[in-house]
């Protein structure tokens, strides 16, 4: 009767889950192409070799870790700070809490949208603001790399910071206020002991938010396709300037309808996520004083 109970689970599992990764592995080795199914054959790794010539591959992986260093590092900081500050007494506590909320539950595509406005070269909230600051020259946000690598990154802290913070606040609350007290009798500022009492006592927190973050950024697709003109064109930019690896091989097999060379592009994708993840693992439990 057990595995009974728990058999849809793992029918379900087998359909939606296994059998689309076993597929997808089966098509990266192979010739398949939408527009001409008479080529379809087996390729090897032909579709793997091309990629390591491929430069519009190595431009989107480029773009991709360069808004993913942009949007993870100050994101998981920024929250781990307005989590340490929501754990303190605070008036309006709760509505701080609450309201560390509203930009994860915006829909995504729209919260896009208003970001397109406030990033506008003529009349952005972004370009006036630095105007206040002494920049006379708006800056075009879709005409390089740095400068659209930071509005797509602003778009993807803005919506997660919330997120991890509420995340590491439940974490802190478990932490017993003693270990505060005394360390602060002891004349450990607030700031030695986020990083000496705090940090090290969330790290399986940390470690969580570090990897999901890891997963989520270096699948960025939905931010930098609709900072494009053209979203449906999937380029990122005129020459590429912010396209992904997910908006890559979106562009390659549904738009060039090479499907063969985008599931090894998806299988490379991955690989690389999961050489990131556990080396952020490592380094994130190393900085925290961890022993494994």
């Amino acid at each position: 009767m057990p595995y009974v109970l728990i058999a849809p689970f793992f029918i379900l599992f087998a359909i939606f889950g296994l059998f689309p990764l076993i597929f997808n592995g089966v098509v990266a080795l192979r010739t398949w192409r939408l527009d001409d199914p008479a080529q379809d054959g087996w390729a090897g790794m032909a579709n793997f070799s091309k990629l390591l010539t491929d430069e519009d591959f190595w431009n989107a992986l480029y773009n991709t870790f360069g808004i993913f260093v942009l949007s993870t590092v100050p994101q998981l900081f920024l929250a781990l700070c307005v989590a340490f500050l929501l754990n303190r007494r605070l008036r309006g506590q709760t509505w701080f809490r609450v309201s560390m909320l509203l930009p994860y539950i915006t829909p995504l595509t729209a919260s896009t949208l208003v970001f397109l406005v406030v990033f506008g070269r003529d009349y952005g909230v972004a370009n006036w603001v630095l105007s206040v600051f002494g920049m006379d020259d708006p800056i075009d946000w879709r005409a390089g790399k740095l400068q659209s690598w930071v509005a797509i990154a602003t778009m993807v802290n803005w919506k997660w910071i919330g997120y991890n913070a509420l995340l590491y606040l439940s974490a802190m609350q478990t932490i017993p206020r003693d270990i505060y007290e005394a360390s602060a009798l002891d004349g450990a500022t607030s700031w030695k002991q986020l990083w000496r009492i705090t940090v090290p006592m969330i790290l399986p927190v940390v470690i969580f938010t570090v990897v999901l973050s890891t997963i989520g950024g270096l699948q960025l697709f939905t931010e930098p396709m609709l900072l494009d003109a053209n979203p449906a064109s999937a380029s990122g930019g005129s020459n590429g300037e912010w396209q992904t690896i997910a908006q890559l091989i979106y562009k390659v097999g549904w738009k060039n309808l090479n499907l063969g060379y985008a599931a090894a592009m998806s299988w490379a994708l991955f690989l690389i996520i999961v050489i990131v993840a556990v080396v952020n693992t490592l380094v994130t439990n190393r900085l925290g004083g961890g022993k494994r």
